[in-house]
């Protein structure tokens, strides 16, 4: 049996390219070299089977090569979109996400952000459920963070991907209104303990300048617990005209709902999502949402964390436009 192929070293790289040991380590983590220097080397290493092992790559650097990534809820298929990008673009960069789930849960998801830190990943993305929690403040003193959606308490986060929520929220009820609907449910995942979120804020504000009738309730981003809410909303008396959810999944709960209660979308409810998921364009009737441009929060986050871990001096702040995508599940209020 032939005798098993030995680990190239980087010594063997470095003679290959005629630089030092130090210098291929460098360009190997693409930092303190030129771009040419660093393909170079990275032919040499390809070509010589070179790896560099993993702990004593962490070592040397000070670097796991992890980034978390925390999740408020991967039941909103969105946000699954969400990880499953980033995750691809940070191996695309030589980093893996550690991803985890704080389930909707605010007092989770702090005890995740701790787990995360404790366990030395090398920065953390979040897409708060509370980013009023002081523990933001605390960790980014020690930690690259940076947020996806509302800016953190503290002002402390080395990046931020920030919402126009303001905008999103009136493209979404001038819409309605436009249609004639004065009567509306807006679905939120925002619960009792994360009060004030931007987004819900604007709904008040919106509503009042518009003079709309709006009825605010706390929906899941689970399919199942959506469409017990909103069944519960649109059998009872009173029922809106029209239904604007802040996660496109709420709205396929709207959906489940209203074939249960024999209800026409969007004869007798018009339904308005928030995230434009892939499949919100494949629904029967297919579903009017805001989009927010997925690919370009995905390149944009992992631009910004991937700077700050490198010591580089990112834009801190990107604020990113909604656009409406306006389909068949809104239509001009009936009689």
């Amino acid at each position: 049996m032939p005798g098993r192929r030995k680990r190239a070293t980087i010594r063997e790289v470095a003679q290959a390219t005629g630089l030092s040991p130090a210098a291929v380590s460098y360009a190997l983590r693409g930092i303190q070299t030129s771009e040419e220097t660093q393909e170079r080397v990275r032919a040499a290493a390809e070509e010589l089977g070179y790896e560099a092992h993993p702990i004593a790559r962490a070592l040397a650097s000070g670097r796991t090569g992890m980034v978390g990534l925390l999740c408020g809820s991967l039941e909103d298929y969105w946000q699954q979109s969400l990880a499953v990008g980033i995750g691809r673009a940070l191996l695309a960069r030589d980093r893996y996400a550690l991803i985890v789930d704080a389930v909707g849960d605010p007092e989770r998801e702090l005890s995740l952000a701790r787990q995360l830190r404790d366990q030395r990943v090398d920065g953390l993305i979040v897409q708060p459920l509370d980013p009023s929690a002081p523990l933001w403040a605390e960790l980014a003193e020690t930690l690259p963070v940076v947020s996806i959606g509302d800016v953190l308490a503290g002002g402390n986060s080395q990046g931020e991907v920030v919402f126009d929520n303001r905008r999103g929220v009136t493209l979404a009820l001038e819409h309605l209104r436009l249609l004639g609907h004065r009567r509306v449910a807006v679905f939120t995942p925002t619960g009792s303990s994360t009060p004030d979120r931007p987004a819900d804020v604007h709904v008040n504000a919106e509503a009042k300048r518009l003079d709309l009738e709006v009825e605010v309730v706390v929906a899941p981003q689970s399919l199942a617990e959506a469409t017990d809410t909103a069944r519960r909303v649109l059998e009872g008396p009173g029922r809106p005209s029209a239904v604007f959810c802040f996660s496109d999944v709420i709205a396929y709960g709207v959906y489940a709902a209203t074939r249960a209660l024999g209800l026409a979308v969007p004869g007798d409810v018009a339904v308005c999502g928030y995230d434009n998921h892939p499949m919100s364009a494949l629904l029967t009737p297919p579903l009017t949402t805001v989009d927010w441009d997925i690919g370009g929060i995905v390149d944009t986050a992992v631009r910004l964390v991937v700077d700050v871990i490198e010591e580089r001096s990112p834009t801190r702040r990107v604020v990113c436009e909604p656009a409406l995508r306006v389909r068949d599940s809104t239509a001009q209020k009936t009689a």
